[in-house]
């Protein structure tokens, strides 16, 4: 079992940054694969970013690439979404998830353990 704990969203406006944090519980954090999703109201959840247990690979989804970065420190059972330039389309309820098994995964079904999300939203 593995419990996922979100922070760092907020209320910003266009153009800003923010990054959130995802903590995870557990001595295994780095097996997991991690990745990003988010979901706006209305929509269904999409893939955001996703970082390989070793950090050797990330993935974005194209609405995001060239703004948003993954990453995460082992060492502190951390992951985290560096987003910049935000537009207001950016806004949703961002969840963190993690995968146990060896697969390398944009598909949310495959990842058992999520967090309870942390709300940004991006005025214009």
């Amino acid at each position: 079992q593995v419990q996922l704990v979100e922070s760092g969203g907020g209320l910003v406006q266009a153009g800003d940054s923010l990054r959130l944090s995802c903590a995870a519980s557990g001595r295994t954090f780095s097996g997991y694969t991690m990745a990003w999703f988010r979901q706006a109201p209305g929509k269904e959840r999409e893939f955001v970013a996703i970082i390989s247990r070793s950090s050797g690979d990330t993935s974005y989804a194209d609405s995001v690439k060239g703004r948003f970065t993954i990453s995460r420190d082992n060492a502190k059972n951390t992951v985290y979404l560096q987003m910049n330039s935000l537009k207001p389309g950016d806004t949703a309820v961002y969840y963190c998830a993690a995968d146990p098994s060896r697969r390398y995964s944009t598909n949310s079904y495959n990842y058992p353990y999520w967090g309870q999300g942390t709300q940004v939203t991006v005025s214009s």
